[in-house]
């Protein structure tokens, strides 16, 4: 039975065109996915997310065990349902967050032991229960449960988690029930060492995934070693197969990353920025606490189109800031989201046209002009 279809429409050097078809919808690549990690993109209603021009957004296994569970969520009809999201969701297994939440997870063969940061309570975590949890959610395209690889570590150290980690995918993937619509993607770790990355690769081709994600990034090792080890890793990836880049990143990454071949991204930059009065724009970067914002008339990004650049100034918005409105975090997050899915869309636009290169240059430009302040 085919579980999910991915189709390379076009290529621009190493950035690829394509579309990823699941039960409740295609995706087309590259893509950005607002992260949902407990079954809401904070601060926004579904169908906000939805007009942002998301196709897809992703939950968080971890979050969604511990509350509500997943059999409740399952009673409510998965996912989809609970949530009011009709379009496709991925799941990620919750490696990154046991690492990040837990000082106290113990990690065998089997799998981790760990407590909640909720309650203190304790839970066993397998890649059999992972896949299990994904399942009872309705998740159009599941992820094995890894050990996401803390940074710094040692060769010996990430050779050994990654060892553990293609254990477990083989373990993931044999409990994984093949159904049309649905998918499972298989996760590359090896920490920052390129010969890891490779052994990784190959031995999750040799099991089989619909898609294979780079995992163990963005942890803390910076810029340089992350693309350095994306760059060493991209050409092990199978070419017939999306390509998605874990918890990364800024516009900027985006673009470098869309560059070297990679087709799908998540990270809580654009939502927890709007919370925290930062605005993304053509022009960098905007600190809407900053009082030279206080008498201007001008949206956000006088060239977005988002609800926020449409209805409000940045004077309005400023004010809602330094006055702890709830409307501030709502009006930065749909337009941080809008400006990822318009970053995301001119990119697909540009690779159509054969003209990244271009894009490129001009997107680098625009950002090093910075904002021009209103006199």
């Amino acid at each position: 039975m085919a579980n999910i279809s991915f189709k390379l429409t076009k290529r621009d050097g190493r950035a690829r065109l394509g579309q990823l078809m699941t039960a409740h919808g295609p995706i087309d690549t590259p893509a950005f996915m607002p992260v949902g990690t407990a079954a809401t993109v904070k601060a926004m209603t579904p169908e906000a997310v939805h007009n942002t021009g998301a196709q897809i957004i992703l939950a968080n296994t971890y979050h969604l065990m511990l509350r509500p569970t997943a059999e409740r969520v399952n009673r409510f009809g998965g996912l989809h349902k609970f949530m009011n999201w009709p379009g496709p969701i991925l799941t990620d297994s919750g490696g990154y967050q046991i690492m990040s939440l837990n000082k106290l997870r113990k990690i065998d063969e089997k799998g981790v032991t760990f407590r909640s940061h909720l309650d203190g309570s304790k839970h066993k975590l397998t890649p059999e229960r992972a896949i299990e949890i994904q399942h009872l959610l309705d998740a159009d395209i599941s992820m094995v449960l890894d050990e996401c690889t803390s940074f710094p570590a040692t060769k010996t150290e990430a050779e050994n988690s990654m060892r553990l980690s293609m254990r477990w995918a083989l373990r993931s993937k044999k409990a994984f029930q093949d159904r049309l619509g649905y998918g499972l993607f298989g996760i590359v770790q090896g920490g920052v060492y390129g010969e890891l990355r490779e052994e990784s690769a190959k031995a999750l081709i040799k099991i089989g995934f619909d898609g294979y994600a780079i995992g163990g990034l963005a942890v803390g090792e910076g810029q340089d070693l992350l693309f350095s080890t994306l760059e060493v890793t991209e050409p092990h990836l199978p070419d017939s197969h999306p390509r998605y880049l874990m918890g990364v990143g800024k516009p900027e990454d985006l673009v470098r990353a869309v560059g070297l071949g990679v087709d799908m991204f998540d990270c809580v930059l654009p939502t927890r920025s709007g919370r925290t009065d930062q605005a993304f724009t053509r022009r960098g970067r905007l600190n809407m606490r900053n009082a030279r914002h206080k008498d201007d008339l001008r949206p956000l990004d006088p060239e977005c189109t988002c609800y926020t650049c449409k209805n409000y100034s940045r004077g309005y918005v400023h004010h809602l800031v330094i006055s702890n409105e709830i409307l501030a975090a709502v009006l930065l997050t749909g337009h941080n989201l809008h400006y990822y899915q318009e970053l995301m869309g001119a990119m697909r636009k540009a690779i159509s046209e054969e003209a990244f290169d271009a894009f490129t240059i001009l997107f680098t430009a625009e950002q090093a002009s910075g904002d021009i302040i209103m006199t």
